[in-house]
């Protein structure tokens, strides 16, 4: 279902190290010879993912399958209420990453709402393509939360995403979103480093350095293992 890799997907490399290096690394960031800069005020981001009744999107990702999906609502800010926001097709081949965006301009929350209602509205705004999507992906799995921050080199050709201080909410086999009762997760901070496919050699030089590792690390599957009850990193 998802398309071919478009021409202006990014590659994508992604570092995952203990809170306890974050400043470490911000020191990295900002003696960077590529004088990386604040791009965006720093905001909170909450997703819902969405996945199969049999999780094959989350199979792909523990498998390292090299072409796979996710489907989540994603809306910004500290209210944990499901805001006016996106659905969004995360598309993964090997190392390059690209989104499919359909904005839902309401908020899909109201008090006591069900997920079959909330699923609904949603879908009331969506395209025939998003609607087969959250058709094809109709489960709740997860909340997650998390604090992002945004930089990028002066070039403008490399951003740098750090984010800290992540939550997940469990909602599976829920009738109605789980908001409040969330599962404690490893401290840990993941940082991506993102640039277009033409600029490999220009990332490759701002990464080395770095001080800690690059790592394959799934937020979705992270999220799935805590509430699951298998909590490690």
């Amino acid at each position: 279902m998802a398309p071919l890799v478009p021409e202006d997907a990014r590659r994508e490399i992604k570092f995952v190290t203990r809170r306890s290096h974050y400043e470490q690394l911000k020191d990295w960031l900002f003696h960077n010879q590529a004088f990386f800069r604040i791009a965006y005020p720093d905001r909170a981001v909450n997703n819902i993912y969405f996945d199969t009744h049999n999780y094959d999107a989350y199979d792909a990702n523990l498998s390292g399958r090299s072409g796979r999906t996710k489907v989540r609502y994603r809306w910004y800010g500290k209210d944990p209420q499901p805001e006016a926001g996106k659905l969004e097709i995360k598309h993964k081949r090997n190392m390059f990453g690209w989104k499919t965006l359909f904005p839902i301009p309401v908020a899909p929350w109201h008090e006591h709402i069900s997920w079959i209602n909330l699923k609904r509205i949603i879908s009331d705004h969506l395209p025939i393509e998003g609607k087969l999507w959250l058709q094809h992906h109709p489960v709740p799995i997860i909340i997650n939360r998390y604090e992002r921050e945004y930089y990028l080199s002066s070039d403008g050709l490399v951003r740098v995403t750090i984010d800290k201080n992540q939550t997940v909410l469990d909602q599976r086999r829920k009738s109605q979103p789980n908001l409040t009762m969330s599962v404690a997760l490893p401290d840990i901070i993941i940082v991506e480093i993102k640039f277009h496919r033409s600029e490999r050699e220009r990332a490759s030089e701002i990464i080395q350095g770095i001080p800690i590792r690059a790592s394959a690390y799934s937020k979705y599957v992270s999220g799935v293992h805590a509430v699951s009850g298998n909590n490690t990193w």
